[in-house]
């Protein structure tokens, strides 16, 4: 399995297809595997570079304080890895958030960004959310936090229609969970981070994708994204909740891949394997 040097952690890390780099950034549960859906369809015209976070998955689980400052120094860490210069990026959520402070402090890395169901200010919404998130880490454990997530992330019908799916997933993110103290603190970074700053310093072209439904990051967050990056496109898609590159997977792809494609060369790269 490919991992990568960051200080004196591992990062683990996978890279597919041909092209000019695409790196998916994951949202609060931070593992690579969320981008299954979509790594085939994004992998036809991109090297698509996907990884776990500090403190998830096949990382290492770092007990320490979490900023999203802190996981964008990170993935500049893991560009510089793998010899990479510039990419093009996906963001989810969490992983948006850290879209927005790479665009502003590394512009020049940066050929063009999607931030996907992210936010750069909590609204009340969001608040209420993770408050209740948290509370069911601290009262039932890492089972209880997990075993509520698909409310969070997924409409009612796909809950419905993806049910004996969504049990054996809550199972196995249950048996591979990072700690319930790293949990805490990754929760604690999303609910410190504020965006607004960073905004107009991102010169990258930038896409603004969510769901209609998403309550988790609700539309008027991204609305608030595209107000404030210089020529931002907002773009609105009708159901998929929090996570519609899982429930709608060819509508995103389609989306996100119009954009990236649409009429622009996206600067190469070269790459190197990670020691």
């Amino acid at each position: 399995m490919p991992f990568a040097t960051i200080g004196s952690d591992e990062c683990y890390y996978e890279i597919t297809g041909q092209g000019p780099p695409l790196l998916l950034v994951t949202g609060l549960a931070g593992v690579a595997s969320y981008w299954n859906p979509n790594i085939e369809a994004l992998s036809r015209h991109f090297t698509v570079i996907s990884y776990d976070h500090r403190g998830t998955g096949r990382s290492t689980r770092s007990e320490q304080a979490y900023s999203v400052e802190l996981l964008t120094d990170d993935l500049i860490d893991l560009m510089d890895a793998l010899g990479i210069e510039m990419v093009s990026l996906i963001g989810h959520s969490t992983g948006g958030a850290i879209g927005q402070v790479f665009g502003a402090r590394y512009p020049e890395r940066l050929a063009r960004m999607v931030l996907y169901a992210s936010w750069a200010s909590l609204c009340p919404q969001m608040m209420l959310c993770f408050d209740l998130r948290r509370l069911l880490l601290q009262g039932h454990g890492k089972e209880g936090y997990h075993r509520a997530s698909p409310v969070f992330l997924y409409p009612p019908q796909f809950v419905s229609d993806e049910w004996p799916r969504l049990k054996r997933d809550m199972a196995a993110a249950i048996a591979s969970s990072t700690t319930e103290t790293i949990l805490d603190a990754r929760i604690e970074a999303v609910i410190s981070f504020n965006g607004l700053g960073y905004l107009p310093k991102i010169s990258a072209p930038t896409l603004v994708l969510v769901a209609k439904d998403d309550i988790l990051t609700p539309p008027l967050c991204s609305e608030e994204l595209a107000r404030n990056i210089p020529g931002a496109t907002l773009q609105v898609l009708s159901y998929g909740g929090h996570a519609v590159s899982v429930c709608e997977p060819e509508t995103f792809n389609q989306a996100v891949l119009t954009f990236l494609l649409g009429g622009h060369a996206l600067p190469g790269s070269t790459m190197k394997a990670a020691s």
